[in-house]
């Protein structure tokens, strides 16, 4: 890739850093978007989903496939101090989101200018991917009836992973990521006076305890699993025991079997820690995000596409629990979702950490990889 092309898509993630966006908020990331590609002259369809934009380049040819990157942004105060750092208090890009769509931006550039290939390529601007149902939205608002594709990619800049390294999970990539809310309901009274209340405060102290064990009682140790109660709250005051607890957390799973076996396991829970401390306790569960996992031949191609363009290429590394919406696409369609690495993690360059920045040096190869796999499929029929 050319220092000035390079140069052109670190503009672009640059700018979208410093003008970042929450989820369903992403109305300037999709101008942008669009104004880019307008002067790419690649046409689009914006609005699709909520600020989704669907970007279409047709040769004639049989076969379609789509290019996904997610554009939003989390709700964190970046301390990098970076000349691109984030203009907006409270709102950053700590997960890499600006890069991912610079980079298909970038592949609607490189594949624009090469007359090599022939078919359809869809490339797929997703908004609030970050638990706020992008992908469900999009898809509900029939993106895949508007613009067919037989099958699907994306990829996430992977910090940790040697930078410009593509990896290529053979089945699960990334975890369900659901959540889960309980409410314990008791009867307030006098703390000095415990005999005369129910304490939901005991209940939930005996429910995270239990919940917390569910993966190693319930779960084959084969299988992989977490469950985590992550806030809590409860009373006002130092000398009343209150009428109500709340517990939230989230539960992983990477095979829709065990995400069943983890929701009857709290449920049982919840049921059998009422009864014996006299509470009831109510259960809301948001199966959110679905498991991201890659289809083998998918993979195979994402694969060699990664060889197209002379990167490192990674097959051994262990899915992740984290979670990415992009599973949902794949309940629908065959496809494959890679990591990127995007270097050394240390200090700060982990993911949802507000001394995050996405790696520049990874756009030729992001962008490479983009192009490289949309031509693979499409040769492929």
């Amino acid at each position: 890739m050319s220092t000035d092309l390079h140069a052109q898509f670190t503009g672009w993630r640059r700018h979208l850093h410093a003008n970042p966006e929450l989820s369903l908020h992403e109305a300037e990331t999709a101008a942008f978007v669009c104004r880019t590609l307008k002067d790419l002259q690649v046409p689009f369809t914006a609005g699709v989903g909520g600020h989704g934009v669907v970007a279409t380049l047709k040769r004639p040819g049989p076969g379609s496939v789509g290019l996904r990157a997610d554009m939003d942004a989390l709700p964190l105060t970046e301390t990098t101090s970076l000349p691109w750092a984030s203009t907006r208090p409270g709102v950053m890009h700590a997960c890499g989101h600006d890069g991912h769509t610079a980079s298909l931006l970038g592949a609607a550039a490189l594949l624009a200018a090469d007359p090599g290939w022939a078919g359809t390529v869809h490339l797929v601007f997703q908004p609030a991917e970050e638990g706020y149902g992008g992908a469900r939205a999009m898809l509900a608002d029939g993106l895949l009836k508007r613009f067919p594709m037989q099958r699907i990619f994306g990829y996430h800049n992977w910090p940790g992973l040697q930078a410009g390294t593509v990896a290529l999970h053979d089945g699960a990539v990334m975890a369900a990521g659901n959540r889960m809310r309980l409410t314990v309901h008791g009867h307030a009274g006098h703390a000095a006076l415990p005999h005369m209340t129910r304490d939901p405060v005991l209940a939930a102290a005996h429910l995270v305890v239990a919940l917390q064990s569910i993966v190693s009682r319930t779960l084959d140790p084969l299988d992989t699993g977490v469950v985590s109660v992550c806030t809590m709250s409860a009373g006002s005051a130092t000398n009343q025991i209150p009428s109500t607890a709340t517990l939230a957390g989230t539960f992983r799973n990477h095979k829709p079997e065990v995400g069943d076996q983890i929701v009857a396991a709290i449920r049982r829970v919840a049921a059998g820690v009422g009864a014996a401390l006299g509470v009831e306790v109510e259960v809301e569960i948001n199966t959110g995000v679905a498991a991201t996992v890659n289809l083998p031949d998918e993979a195979n191609l994402a694969a060699a596409a990664a060889l197209d363009i002379g990167a490192a290429l990674r097959r051994d590394l262990l899915p992740s629990m984290a979670s990415e919406d992009f599973g949902w696409y794949l309940r629908e369609l065959p496809g494959a979702f890679a990591w990127i690495g995007n270097g050394p993690a240390e200090d700060g360059r982990g993911l949802h950490n507000p001394g995050y920045d996405y790696n520049d040096d990874i756009l030729p190869v992001a962008a490479g990889w983009l192009a490289a796999t949309a031509r693979r499929a499409l040769a492929s029929g």
